[in-house]
């Protein structure tokens, strides 16, 4: 399995704290304010911080024409339908148990990765994939009778889980020869385009101005997760295999959830902390340097240069 370079690890780590705790600031800012609304209007003013990163990193905007209807693919798999589902799912559950349905996402990777791209899997592999899994179920423990009496949200979750999933294949596999941050500018405009048409059809009698909470998590939102935190994800699936930058994020969950319980008082349990253990042993298993065979052979940009 690929290893992950200190430029990676320094973009994940601020990714992984902006994601995990925006999941109690999304309860929060939906708990009296229409949440498709919610989302568009962080999209929206997120995208003029998006584009003043591609202004000053001189990065191009234009994505050839022929490009554009694997953009839209890409846009609908990575964000549309993520974006639109989960933060219904947030508005009627918790925010940590929304954190680890969402965040099943590595599982769906692994088996639409060998399904339809024929990826195989290491064992370090499967030994993340599993442990995500288990530690999925753990923290899901005491959630299934609650969750039992609303299973409409948390299929939408876990739709939004299986297709960011897909997305995340295609992004890998995706022939636009255009700046990660490029895509990720054009993928947010289409995203905000969207996000505004639903919350017109579904929302528009529910309009009303936002509370200064419901502000503080729009303006999170647009800054550190539009203006940040989605470039360095694209950024990082681009860069490596699926399941290696899925399970890379896996502690984002476990931040949702004691989060929450910090935040908004909701429960931790004993499960919650052993699926810390296993979240930790996923993290691993693609973070971790890997032995190099004695018969293995040298990588040509570690052999000595000559001269």
């Amino acid at each position: 399995m690929q290893t992950i370079s200190l430029r990676q690890i320094a973009l994940l780590v601020p990714l992984t704290l902006a994601w995990g705790l925006n999941w109690p600031v999304m309860k929060l800012g939906v708990a009296d304010y229409p949440p498709l609304t919610f989302r568009a209007l962080s999209l929206w003013l997120g995208l003029p911080v998006l584009g003043l990163a591609l202004v000053v990193m001189k990065t191009p905007f234009r994505v050839p024409r022929r490009h554009w209807p694997e953009l839209l693919w890409l846009s609908a798999t990575n964000m549309f339908v993520w974006h639109a589902c989960i933060i219904l799912a947030v508005k009627a559950l918790s925010s940590g148990r929304a954190a680890i349905l969402g965040y099943t996402m590595p599982v769906f990777s692994a088996v639409i990765g060998a399904l339809l791209f024929k990826t195989v899997l290491s064992q370090r592999g499967w030994l993340g994939v599993s442990a995500c899994a288990l530690g999925v179920g753990l923290l899901l423990w005491n959630e299934f009778t609650d969750l039992a009496g609303r299973p409409g949200y948390v299929a939408l979750a876990l739709v939004a889980a299986a297709t960011w999933a897909l997305g995340t294949q295609l992004l890998r596999h995706t022939r636009i020869e255009v700046p990660t941050l490029t895509l990720s500018f054009w993928m947010t405009a289409l995203t905000a385009v969207v996000m505004g048409l639903l919350a017109v059809l579904f929302e528009r009698p529910q309009w009303h101005a936002p509370s200064p909470a419901a502000w503080a998590a729009i303006a999170y939102n647009a800054v550190l997760i539009f203006g940040f935190a989605h470039a360095a994800w694209f950024y990082l699936a681009r860069g490596l295999p699926p399941v290696a930058s899925t399970l890379s994020v896996m502690l984002i969950p476990v931040l949702g959830v004691f989060s929450g319980a910090i935040w908004l008082g909701e429960t931790v349990y004993w499960q919650d902390w052993t699926a810390v253990a296993l979240m930790m042993v996923a993290i691993a298993s693609v973070l971790w340097p890997q032995r190099r065979r004695r018969d293995e052979p040298v990588p040509a940009a570690s052999l000595p240069i000559e001269g």
